[in-house]
């Protein structure tokens, strides 16, 4: 139903199969109408970087406005999908929570092995603090500080730090709601 509306809604962990799940409705919306908005809806723990770096490629590829909004929260790559949003177009309700933090992953094996993970792990967190800075406009150290640690985030807080372009307040900043059939 909410397809008819242009909608799509990420729910949940990120993971390969939702994420694909995501990424083809979103392409299919962008074919059957490659002109009009597209929102998607964003309540997330976070989950995979790679899905999540995937997703934003994909919007950043469309033809379409991506209408990004949060509700309830946007956390690690649900924050990260957030933020990659048309910019103008990246909103939050009210009383979303945003988290931006440095992933973490689980590495092991053997001495070498642990040395290529942290090595990749470490390129891996500079690609998505570099994208963090493009898209908010904050230095890349900055944004590197700001995510040692989790930094949760009210929708007025990610509104200054650039997370987000707009609070959600009625309808009418939906920009015609959830869209149109």
């Amino acid at each position: 139903m909410l397809y008819a509306y242009r909608s799509v809604v990420f729910n949940g962990e990120l993971r390969d199969e939702n994420g694909m799940e995501i990424i083809s409705r979103l392409i299919l919306l962008s074919a059957e109408d490659s002109h009009s908005d597209i929102h998607l809806w964003i309540n997330s723990p976070g989950g995979s970087v790679p899905m999540m770096h995937a997703i934003a490629d994909v919007i950043e590829t469309l033809p379409n406005d991506v209408v990004t909004v949060a509700f309830g929260w946007a956390a690690s790559a649900g924050q990260f999908v957030l933020m990659m949003g048309t910019p103008g177009k990246r909103l939050a309700l009210p009383h979303a929570r945003i988290l931006l933090h440095q992933g973490s992953s689980g590495i092991g094996g053997a001495a070498a092995d642990i040395e290529l993970q942290s090595g990749d792990l470490r390129t891996v967190r500079d690609t998505v603090l570099h994208r963090i800075a493009e898209a908010t406009g904050k230095t890349y150290e900055r944004v590197f500080e700001d995510s040692l640690r989790d930094r949760w985030f009210t929708v007025e807080q990610a509104l200054d730090y650039g997370l987000i372009d707009r609070l959600v307040e009625s309808p009418a900043d939906l920009r015609g709601g959830i869209g149109a059939p």
